[in-house]
């Protein structure tokens, strides 16, 4: 026979001794008045001896209060080791590095100062976690948002449209329609996002560009690779609204294209009532309406 009795029964056994009324302990447990009766019966039988006096008022056998003390010294331990005061609570998020650089981490500093016991840490990483193996509570991915065995909820679209550095531009320039910029140096020109945007512009052929492009693998790379006036890269506008508005970005049309893709806040289902999560959830919303409304 296995050391300890079934949990669930012990359990049961604790909030009955402590409040001396199997209905309170009911109610406490959200089980049934015979609920709690046959948990305690279990026990009894496992033991050979009864656990409680059915008196008028409910009161514990000499083996009761027995084990009644150190059972109920365990659990107000496990309690304490289970409860989070806010203090203590941690909230670690992993997302792109374009998404945490210019758009997330500016925020983020709101969010803590309304959630002020708690801790956050960011990770900025290409790569996609395991949330079995890693120790993250959310991630913000990009992608379609069907990932396996994750929660998702949609943020926002991508959009994305050409920019440049005004120096290329005025090299190049004016750009009067958007087939003028077929010819100018591309970043990334393997990136499909290109078709897109033309097709959107309604450039119908366009031919290849004059020399192979840097591929950098993010947006804030191909950025700083424009503003340095390496080439035209192809962005998106929400991440890039100070450089637009310090012309240190130039973006000459207002068409933008979008590839079907989206950024959203992923978790584990069992961490959908999270509390913090569900805060988080519901800022990052009004931080992207906010932004959509500017």
């Amino acid at each position: 026979m296995d050391a300890l009795p079934p949990l669930a029964a012990v359990r049961v056994f604790e909030s009955a001794a402590r409040h001396l009324s199997f209905t309170a302990a009911a109610a406490e447990l959200g089980m049934t008045q015979a609920g709690v009766s046959y948990q305690i019966r279990l026990l009894e039988e496992r033991l050979g001896g009864a656990l409680f006096l059915r008196r008028p008022r409910l009161a514990l056998t000499d083996q009761g209060a027995r084990l009644a003390a150190p059972t109920q010294a365990a659990f107000a331990q496990l309690r304490d080791a289970w409860h989070q005061t806010p203090a203590q609570e941690t909230l670690s998020i992993t997302t792109l590095p374009t998404f945490a650089t210019n758009w997330l981490s500016q925020r983020l500093g709101l969010f803590q100062l309304h959630n002020p016991g708690l801790a956050v840490r960011l990770d900025s990483s290409e790569r996609i976690v395991d949330f079995a193996r890693e120790d993250f509570d959310v991630a913000i991915r990009y992608g379609g948002g069907d990932w396996p065995g994750l929660e998702s909820h949609h943020l926002f679209d991508i959009t994305l449209t050409p920019m440049l550095s005004p120096a290329l531009l005025a090299q190049h320039g004016p750009l009067a329609r958007p087939a003028d910029i077929v010819p100018l140096p591309w970043l990334d020109p393997t990136d499909p996002c290109w078709a897109q945007w033309l097709a959107a512009a309604g450039v119908a052929h366009a031919p290849c560009p004059p020399r192979p492009g840097l591929t950098l693998g993010t947006q804030i790379h191909e950025a700083r690779a424009a503003m340095a006036g390496t080439g035209v890269a192809m962005l998106t506008p929400r991440f890039f609204r100070t450089e637009l508005a310090t012309g240190a970005l130039v973006q000459p049309f207002d068409i933008v294209a979008r590839n079907g893709k989206a950024y959203w806040l992923a978790y584990p289902p069992a961490r959908r009532n999270r509390p913090v999560i569900r805060r988080l959830r519901r800022f990052l919303a009004e931080q992207v309406a906010a932004d959509r409304d500017d």
